[in-house]
């Protein structure tokens, strides 16, 4: 039996089916050209019959990607599959996809037939799709539910017909790891009995899985299904789809890869994909993007957390050997940069490793003092710690008292039912020159603020549409957030604001104040504080500090 693992991707298809999902003709060609980058083998473009939307988007796929197989969907009927073939036959390597359903309940609810019918239906419409193409895939929908031996004739008689794949699945992602492997293993020996075995063994006829995920275990299954003899897996990018979704093909794949010791030694040879697991993630995100479907945090694989490590404990582990903590390496599936995230788990690892990721050594007595003034000042106010938060949680240990900036006073308006803009008059105690005032309105009081004391510094801040930063004043806004100690009214306002200027060097701030446009205003000030203090003196303290470490 072969060791091959065919990666058939119904994310077009299938996937496109998720309740609020609706992608345009331009949508799917870059999804499917994604697909085919990361080296799937089959892209199930869609179902051609269901409306002309359908069929041009199918059609266009066909034309559009080469180095891949481009199924179509058809039922087990004459138009489906002639429309079918309209749709794929520009493709390089099309493949009809027919099928018809085989459980009782199936039969006597939806189809209105009993088993001889269905059986003449599914073997006269794989005969048929022979007409066009010699790569037919045959799917009895609802198989787990269906009647084991009923199941076995009608997979018999498709792959006498002429089908060279035969899916078995799991539609409503109602059966459980081993009976599915059971499943498998009983139309296996059906191929036996049937002396269709050999083309099994050859891998000139391959059972595919098909399962959906309505009890958590469509992974699961599709991987117990690959122990008992099936070769093609049928899946889906983030694992979307109708209902719970689908079986995730990130999982599926690097659950192949990570755990080749343990199908090896079931298999006597590891099970392999030609999947390229770099463009694991692009994938994911661009799907996510074009889908509208959020990937959640604890995705495994492509999920923002799935190689996060904020627990100083993990922290350490990670840092000192990354496979204390981590199965896979995250750059084998498409993430970069680093996997240690602070927050009010981490420790002084972690901030030692985030320091020195920048560029900054410091001493045991120096990393005391920072260590300390984070987990007094940042620590527990934010989520999340961006490293641009921590570096300036240096500067202010060890160059506060040279910071340039003092906001003395400053007056904010809000306006609510007029068409006057809000507007703000700010006035900035400059150590290096008088005070310095200025007025300016905004579509927000936030946004006027924070253009008031841009004019009385001296700086601008760029708008979307505008050139990268060339002047030294030039500055984009990189994040703002806010948030609140408390859940009343009365609750401390908290202002993150990270800020980039000309030579892509970016300082963050951090603001407090019952009153949330103070605490805005609080942020930016701190921020080009700490932007002003590392152009002047940033290099020089970074020397001086690694000189203590050295002796």
């Amino acid at each position: 039996m072969i060791s091959r693992v065919y990666i058939f991707d119904t994310t077009l298809r299938d996937g496109e089916q998720s309740p609020g999902v609706s992608l345009s003709v331009e949508d799917k060609k870059e999804i499917a050209r994604a697909l085919e980058r990361l080296k799937v083998d089959v892209i199930e473009a869609g179902f051609p019959v269901a409306s002309p939307g359908d069929f041009e988007g199918v059609k266009a796929i066909a034309e559009t990607v080469k180095d891949v197989q481009v199924a179509a969907l058809a039922r087990a009927n004459q138009k489906d599959i002639d429309i079918a073939w309209e749709a794929i036959k520009g493709a390089s390597s099309p493949r009809i996809h027919t099928f018809i359903a085989t459980s009782d309940i199936h039969l006597r609810y939806k189809l209105r037939k009993n088993r001889e019918e269905v059986l003449k239906l599914a073997v006269e419409a794989v005969k048929y799709a022979k007409r066009y193409t010699p790569i037919v895939e045959f799917s009895a929908e609802d198989a787990t539910r269906s009647d084991w031996d009923y199941l076995a004739e009608v997979v018999v008689a498709v792959i006498r017909a002429g089908a060279v794949t035969v899916n078995i699945p799991d539609t409503v992602g109602y059966t459980v790891p081993q009976e599915y492997y059971d499943l498998i293993r009983h139309l296996v020996e059906a191929l036996k009995k049937a002396d269709l075995y050999q083309l099994f063994e050859e891998g000139k006829v391959c059972f595919s899985v098909h399962c959906h995920n309505d009890l958590g275990l469509a992974v699961a299954n599709s991987l117990s299904a690959l122990l008992a003899g099936a070769r093609q897996v049928e899946c889906t990018i983030n694992g979307i789809g109708e209902r719970a979704g689908n079986a995730a093909l990130e999982e599926i794949v690097m659950a192949l890869k990570t755990r080749q010791d343990y199908f090896s030694r079931v298999l006597g040879r590891p099970l392999e994909t030609r999947v390229d697991t770099r463009q694991i993630v692009p994938t994911s995100q661009l799907v996510s993007k074009l889908t509208g479907m959020m990937v959640q945090p604890n995705k495994a694989i492509v999920g923002a957390n799935a190689f996060a490590h904020e627990s100083g404990i993990h922290q350490h582990g990670v840092i000192m050997h990354r496979g204390t903590y981590e199965i896979m390496d995250p750059q084998e599936v498409g993430w970069t940069g680093s996997a240690i995230i602070l927050g009010k788990h981490s420790g002084r690892h972690a901030v030692r490793f985030k320091l020195e990721s920048r560029g900054w050594k410091l001493s045991d007595e120096d990393l005391s003092r920072v260590f300390e003034r984070f987990r007094r000042e940042v620590k527990d106010v934010l989520r999340s710690v961006a490293d641009e938060y921590l570096e300036g949680v240096l500067l202010d240990e060890f160059l506060e008292e040279e910071y340039r900036y003092e906001v003395s006073a400053a007056y904010v308006s809000s306006l609510y039912g007029t068409s006057l803009k809000p507007l703000a008059q700010v006035e900035i105690i400059d150590r290096e020159s008088r005070a310095k005032k200025a007025i300016n309105v905004g579509v927000g009081s936030i946004d006027a603020a924070f253009k008031a004391v841009a004019q009385a510094l001296g700086y601008r801040f760029l708008g979307k549409g505008d050139r990268a930063p060339s002047s030294p004043f030039d500055l984009r806004l990189i994040d703002f957030h806010i948030d609140a100690v408390g859940k009343g009214t009365e609750s401390l306002g908290v202002c993150g604001v990270i800020i980039e200027d000309q030579v892509g060097k970016r300082s963050a701030g951090l603001g407090k104040d019952y009153d949330i446009v103070a605490a805005g205003i609080k942020a930016l000030i701190n921020a080009l504080n700490r932007l002003e203090a590392h152009r002047s003196k940033g290099e020089v303290l970074k020397s001086q500090l690694a000189a203590k470490v050295q002796g």
